[in-house]
């Protein structure tokens, strides 16, 4: 139950989610922080609040935080016609400060009301802005992020630890710049929050000095939203998957956009975060998953990524749009995994299944064939050994017969299925 009270020690939280469907997040005001509750429907604010004999607290004011505009609140809960006035309006908003696609504004904007009930979710996707410096993708992330549920900005110039305690403590949007890193140690940890932060369940376990000099085990809640820029992307394919990415061009910008930001933005940032606040509130517990949007186009993954995105959309149009740009993004990952040595040893092992039905396949054939097809592409040399590590590792056995590793004809569906997994084109399956 929720109780004003002002006389025991208060715990800070941003933000809470009651069994009984009462929710309660930090909002700014112009004379310090308060509780926005939404119980029963209607709105109310208070300083403190009890639950279950806690005092919790907002996030004061004067949190450096707050104060030097790492993070950004709403001021209070505004109503708003619709949802779809509310993200026409988002559109336009960035439409006046970004120059990006008119397709990935709609995305952009759907994506913001994603982030205001990504808690109701088990996965969630991320957005990158990707492109050379002087592309826009700074701006992107300033302007779009300041519109996210509890955005943190960071860049590639800050230390990864702080960021792992303020995802864990406050559950928000992260809001990343510069995800290029130069060090080596730096960007493991980026990747670790990245890897992790998609789904629930996957907290970044970390080595932590307690008050006794101590090393103990500490687990970090990383999942939420995340907003990235960068130059590259990431060589890990799995990782690529889950991100839906705008591509970002160095054409001169439009004339009707200013070259420098201003702070005209921020105001109204703010007013839309008041309707977002109102938007979370109104639907963070109703809003679920839609299986019949499947789409069989895309990967399992993929969907499984894309579906909390494509739940909050009702026009069928900005549904094709979203998709259009995820089948995009898939592609893209799938034309680099079909160039890999990977999904050429796949691929060659699949034509011989298939010209020497119910026979095994000798790994010295296979690389043979390799070596005659793609040794002029591949600059390490191919050999015996290295193809069936190749093998190993995509999880396709092998065996000794007579002297010769050989792939048995049994492997020929779990190799089928890995011909597919690649995107290679199928002309005819092993018999």
């Amino acid at each position: 139950m929720l109780k004003k009270n002002e006389t025991e020690k208060k715990i800070v939280t941003t933000s809470l989610v009651l069994m009984n469907g009462t929710l309660a997040e930090t909002v700014i005001m112009s004379k310090g922080s308060q509780f926005a509750i939404y119980q029963n429907g209607i709105v109310t604010y208070q300083s403190t609040i009890s639950v279950d004999g806690q005092t919790l607290a907002p996030l004061p004011k004067t949190n450096r935080l707050v104060k030097h505009g790492v993070m950004h609140f709403p001021e209070q809960a505004t109503a708003y016609e619709s949802k779809e006035q509310l993200v026409e309006e988002i559109t336009q908003y960035i439409h006046r400060y970004v120059d990006i696609t008119p397709q990935f504004e709609r995305v952009a904007a759907y994506y913001v009301l994603l982030t205001w009930v990504y808690d109701a979710f088990n996965e969630c996707p991320y957005v990158r802005f990707q492109g050379d410096f002087g592309s826009g993708k700074s701006r992107a992330l300033l302007v779009i992020g300041a519109l996210t549920y509890k955005a943190v900005f960071a860049s590639g110039a800050s230390t990864v630890s702080p960021i792992f305690h303020i995802l864990d403590s406050y559950r928000g949007t992260l809001i990343f710049d510069e995800t290029d890193f130069r060090f080596s140690d730096s960007k493991t940890d980026i990747i670790k929050i990245l890897n992790n932060g998609n789904s629930k369940g996957f907290p970044v376990l970390r080595t932590m000095v307690s008050a006794t000099k101590e090393f103990e085990p500490q687990a970090f809640n990383v999942y939420g939203p995340k907003l990235v820029a960068m130059r590259a992307g990431f060589e890990d394919d799995a990782l690529e998957s889950r991100f839906i990415t705008e591509r970002m061009s160095n054409r001169a910008i439009r004339a009707d956009i200013s070259i420098n930001l201003g702070n005209q933005y921020l105001t109204e940032a703010a007013a839309i975060r008041n309707k977002l606040l109102m938007f979370r509130f109104q639907n963070r517990n109703k809003i679920k998953i839609d299986g019949a949007l499947r789409s069989e186009s895309l990967s399992l993954r993929t969907n499984q990524i894309v579906l909390p995105l494509l739940s909050l959309i009702d026009n069928e149009e900005h549904k094709q749009q979203v998709l259009a740009i995820v089948a995009r993004g898939m592609e893209t990952i799938l034309e680099r995994r079909r160039e890999s040595v990977e999904a050429r040893v796949i691929g060659v092992l699949h034509q011989l299944l298939s010209e020497t039905p119910q026979r095994p396949v000798a790994l010295g054939l296979l690389t043979y064939r390799l070596v005659s097809k793609f040794g002029h592409d591949i600059t390490r040399p191919l050999t015996s050994r290295y193809v069936g590590s190749i093998l190993k590792k995509l999880g396709i056995s092998t065996y000794k017969t007579s002297g010769v590793y050989v792939v048995p004809y049994g492997e020929r569906d779990a190799v089928l299925q890995t011909v597919k997994m690649f995107g290679l084109t199928v002309d005819e399956e092993p018999r």
